[in-house]
């Protein structure tokens, strides 16, 4: 029998290339710096992938390997692995989430050190040969306060050196919970405005999503002290690079120092070419020969698991479980995904604990898989698309939520029962789950019966109990080309208040959203995209 093939096509340690080589039950090749129509003619006769950063892993990359199986990135995030894709085509792409936390942590507080004491630019004069002491006057770091936007392991493991320091550290995480960021030794501020308006320094650490795409603006840097320093090592995109360029150049940030871009390598007309006060790297946060010989070994030792054992682990795109397993259980893990989503939009954002509750006969089974499904859909709010199953119970303790499983063997009208209920700021919201055959439907809302289909947009409506509410609303929806493809109605009591649930076809855009919430018979509105 022929051994799987594997590709390398980006530089790992050389003991992660061993580790897949180990034994000769997997063929490997190297071919690095590939374009993609080269790799698209050369992919067919792999079964593995294996890519750092560099090499973009595409959808015609993915289609083109009839007998790829799993796509390798050594390091966390997947950003250059067309995910969706490989979904499709059922190839397991694979991470390695825990290698580089320490090498980013220390690059990011090193550039830290340059945006303070201007350590770039001292080394480029003196080789120069000017000896200009008093251009490059630096400031301490002892007294001064740092904020951190992100708190999970990268943050804290940067707050911890700054405290070293001698530094105040600031932390704005909407997720993060205040028990945990006392025992971290942060300040949690409630608005990122209070921690622009007070900061020495900021560094970024968070996912790059939709929400916090340009999340340091012109409008929001405008709003630092002038003199602040910023420093990103963790995505591109994070930082409106055009605004920052001006604000250096203005003087408004004194320094900045930034590892990540939008577009990689750098461009060579970026405006941030031309600011002298700027340092850059090219991507260097997991570059240290700990880090890349840590992540080439773990992908190495998952894609020898799933290959040889049919073992999944570090998966971003399906659980960790052998094929037995998930005949069983799989049903379940995407729905319990589905009512995670739909629970962390519905809950308030600094949730301090989640119970995950199991009834009937899905006890029958070790449900460690459907939880760390549920982790996923409720933590990928949080945490952007690098949360999976493998690292969610981690960034929960990262945020200091805390996880509890109960369990009940009936499931009153159902054959199964998946229960989630999060606490925030002393209130419990809850959703509930069932299968009706095999379609599941949303059964239960913050303790109300209702049934819901758990796809799509849901609107879920806090009203008055009073006739033509309903009417009203379906009206204004229907005048803003919303339609209403299922309904669902609760009440505690007549006259009381309802719930009223809502599939939609569409998303009702913010305005008509606050045309809703005005009416003085609705108590809350809220959109649930699932």
């Amino acid at each position: 029998m022929t051994a799987p093939k594997i590709l390398v096509a980006d530089s790992i340690s050389q003991r992660g290339i061993d580790e897949l080589a180990r034994d000769g039950a997997l063929e490997v090749s190297t071919h690095i710096g590939m374009t993609e129509a080269a790799l698209v003619e050369m992919i067919p006769q792999f079964s593995g992938i294996v890519v750092r950063s560099q090499t973009k892993v595409t959808a015609a990359i993915v289609n083109a390997g009839a007998r790829l199986r799993v796509i390798g990135r050594a390091g966390v995030g997947v950003d250059n692995v067309d995910v969706e894709a490989a979904t499709r085509r059922g190839v397991i792409v694979m991470n390695a989430p825990g290698g580089n936390t320490i090498s980013t942590a220390e690059h990011a507080f090193s550039l830290l050190l340059c945006a303070a004491r201007k350590i770039p630019q001292a080394d480029a004069l003196l080789r120069g040969g000017k000896w200009d002491r008093k251009n490059l006057e630096g400031v301490e770091l002892f007294n001064k306060t740092l904020g951190v936007i992100g708190m999970g392991r990268i943050g804290s493991e940067l707050s911890r050196r700054a405290i070293a320091f001698g530094m105040r550290v600031m932390a704005f995480d909407p997720y993060l919970s205040a028990t945990r960021a006392r025992t971290l030794q942060v300040e949690l501020v409630e608005e990122l405005d209070d921690l622009l308006a007070a900061a020495d320094f900021i560094t970024l650490h968070t996912p790059l999503t939709a929400q916090t795409h340009h999340l340091l603006d012109a409008a929001r840097l405008a709003k630092t002290k002038r003199g602040v320093r910023v420093i990103n090592c963790a995505r591109g995109g994070l930082v409106d690079e055009a605004a920052l360029a001006d604000a250096l150049r203005s003087g408004h940030v004194a320094a900045a120092a930034l590892d990540v871009f939008e577009t990689e390598p750098l461009p060579a007309d970026s405006p941030l070419r031309e600011s002298p006060n700027l340092v850059l790297t090219p991507h260097l946060g997991a570059s240290t020969a700990e880090a890349q010989e840590s992540v080439g070994i773990e992908i190495a030792q998952s894609i020898r698991a799933a290959l040889l054992e049919g073992t999944i682990r570090n998966a971003v795109n399906m659980p960790n479980l052998d094929a037995k397993t998930l005949a069983v259980v799989g049903p379940h893990l995407r729905f319990g995904e589905k009512l995670a989503r739909f629970l962390f939009q519905l809950a308030p954002r600094r949730v301090e604990s989640l119970n995950i509750n199991y009834s009937g006969k899905v006890n029958e089974v070790d449900t460690t898989a459907i939880t760390r499904s549920v982790l996923k859909g409720f933590l990928q709010g949080a945490g952007g698309s690098e949360i999976n199953e493998v690292n969610a119970p981690a960034f929960a303790e990262s945020l200091g939520l805390k996880i509890t499983e109960s369990r009940l063997s009936a499931a009153g009208d159902y054959t199964d029962l998946l229960e989630l209920s999060a606490v925030a700021e002393g209130k419990t919201v809850s959703v509930a789950g069932a299968f009706f055959g095999a379609t599941p439907r949303i059964v239960n809302v913050n303790s109300r019966h209702v049934e819901a289909r758990p796809h799509g947009v849901v609107l879920v409506l806090e009203n008055t109990d009073r006739p033509g509410i309903v009417g009203r609303i379906g009206t204004l929806l229907g005048d803003h080309g919303v339609n209403i493809a299922t309904m669902s109605l609760s009440r505690n009591q007549a006259g009381g208040t309802a719930l009223t649930v809502l599939n939609l076809d569409t998303a009702p855009d913010s305005a008509l959203l606050e045309k809703i919430r005005a009416s003085e018979d609705i108590k809350s509105a809220q959109v649930i995209e699932l």
